[in-house]
């Protein structure tokens, strides 16, 4: 209803003929209303091809001195102008509110990623065998993978951090097979998930730092690879973490 009462006044808002408040209020609305803003664009290329239109046949001056009424008053334009020139703020208008909608559906898309990561960490942590290559050692754990995963990876040298690898499982996302490591903080388990950077649900995703389901989260892409870092360790031990992956060439 509300939108059906602004649409009503969109040609005297554009006209320039709402009084400031109302006009005001209305810019509101079609600031947060991508529908509203995308018609309020459409009546205003509609004015600019009118009075473009009107240009192109305009009369010349003589003929004009011919047909004019004596006493007759000089026709007053009525605004074709103001939409004109309204054009440009209008246009930016309706793209930041398309940016906007599109960020709301990448960080929509990426939330969903994580919930569905949250789960295979939390349902690999409450099962009887979290891991399927148990070890500490990088050497014997990333050589399990080779045959499984139709990808390599390299795993960080952890001497001298308070990091320590338990070991790592094969995991499923969108049914594209990727690593599953398992790190131990203290007393916080940490999952690594490692995919081809190629499948429908992660090519595009925003990387960095971010919270889903009471864990803190870091994604990023590097050399074809998506990486995720996931656990309930405060977010500068995820990003520690995820420094040393990084650095793991």
């Amino acid at each position: 209803m509300e939108c059906d009462e602004w649409r009503g006044k969109l040609d005297a808002y554009l006209d320039g003929e709402l009084e400031p408040a109302e006009a005001a209020a209305l810019g509101a609305h079609l600031r947060g209303c991508a529908r509203c803003a995308a018609e309020a664009l459409e009546r205003v290329q509609l004015k600019r091809s009118v009075a473009s239109a009107g240009r192109r046949y305009e009369p010349r001056p003589a003929f004009r001195a011919k047909v004019a009424l004596r006493g007759a008053k000089p026709r007053r334009e009525i605004g074709w102008q103001w939409g004109v020139l309204a054009m440009p703020a209008l246009v930016v208008l309706v793209v930041s509110i398309v940016a906007s909608l599109h960020q709301a559906r990448d960080n929509a898309r990426r939330q969903h990623v994580y919930s569905e990561l949250a789960d295979l960490h939390v349902a690999a942590l409450a099962s009887a065998t979290p891991v399927d290559v148990l070890s500490s050692d990088r050497h014997t754990v990333k050589p399990w993978f080779q045959g499984k995963i139709p990808f390599a990876f390299n795993l960080p040298d952890l001497q001298g951090s308070q990091f320590a690898l338990l070991g790592g499982r094969l995991a499923y996302f969108a049914q594209t097979p990727g690593a599953h490591l398992i790190y131990q903080l203290r007393k916080h388990e940490i999952s690594v998930f490692i995919f081809p950077d190629s499948g429908a649900e992660t090519t595009g995703l925003p990387s960095g730092a971010a919270h889903a389901l009471s864990f803190n989260v870091e994604s990023w892409t590097q050399d074809g690879l998506r990486y995720f870092v996931i656990g309930d360790a405060n977010a500068g031990d995820i990003e520690a973490l995820s420094q040393l992956l990084r650095a793991s060439r």
